[in-house]
């Protein structure tokens, strides 16, 4: 994975923007057994089967449901397959219409990309370290389609830098911000939907929600904007599901 720009190399962090083109391929699952989980946790761990674009894949296991707006049933497993330029179709193919048998539980699967601006990490990146108090924060949000541009906006100029103070002084992970560009495939009995997903690692006994750590950083990142920009965003999404996760395999990025 590229550095992004020379501001965000002295910060010691990796920022993705749009012309770097990092591929995500998200798939969201629910176990069924035990066999389940250790048939993903075995792939993710082969992940260089992929080729040279593939950058590392990860599989998380949800622990609680934080918050949301709706409570359908869910989903236990997210996996995501980072890729620099594009997916192969064989990898598609591989992780989403010709599944084992025992990778049944398929319940939606997605590609996106980075949101601009707002896919930041620490150089380098090694995943949730064991035994580490921190857990994976996973939001699905949907954003009304016709102010996604506006959507864009917010977080180039006001989350994305605020995010990046706070993973430049190690309060959360990463902030990796993803929008889907489009649904491979979803099962009818998914009765939840979303077109970003935001994923951070935060420390799980003392997390409140990201309220009091971005006003904290607004005031240095953005002074005069944060309350507008935080008006704009409960304006235009919700969050049906808002999920802790444990690590069970994690890409390291280099």
């Amino acid at each position: 994975m590229t550095v992004a720009r020379a501001e965000s190399e002295e910060r010691g962090l990796t920022r993705i923007e749009a012309d770097d083109r990092v591929v995500v391929l998200a798939r969201t699952m629910r176990a069924q057994n035990a066999v389940a989980e250790t048939a993903w946790s075995d792939g993710a761990r082969n992940w260089v089967r992929f080729g040279a674009t593939c950058l590392g894949q990860a599989l998380y296991r949800q622990s609680s449901i934080f918050a949301g707006t709706t409570d359908a049933p869910g989903w236990s497993h997210v996996e995501l397959s980072y890729f620099r330029d594009i997916v192969p179709l064989d990898v598609i193919n591989d992780l989403v219409f010709q599944r084992p048998p025992e990778e049944a539980g398929l319940l939606r699967a997605e590609m996106l990309l980075t949101t601009p601006s707002s896919f930041i990490m620490p150089q380098p990146w090694r995943g949730l370290s064991q035994g580490s108090q921190r857990q994976a924060s996973l939001e699905f949000i949907h954003v009304l389609p016709a102010r996604l541009c506006d959507y864009r906006d917010v977080m180039r100029r006001f989350i994305g830098p605020a995010a990046a103070a706070l993973v430049a002084n190690d309060t959360i992970g990463t902030f990796r911000a993803m929008e889907t560009v489009a649904v491979l495939y979803r099962s009818p009995s998914l009765a939840i939907d979303w077109n970003q997903i935001h994923l951070c690692e935060v420390d799980a006994g003392a997390f409140t929600g990201f309220g009091q750590l971005f006003d904290a950083a607004f005031r240095s990142s953005a002074p005069d904007g944060s309350a507008s920009a935080l008006a704009r965003l409960r304006e235009i999404r919700t969050i049906p599901r808002w999920t802790l996760n444990d690590a069970v395999i994690e890409a390291a990025f280099v």
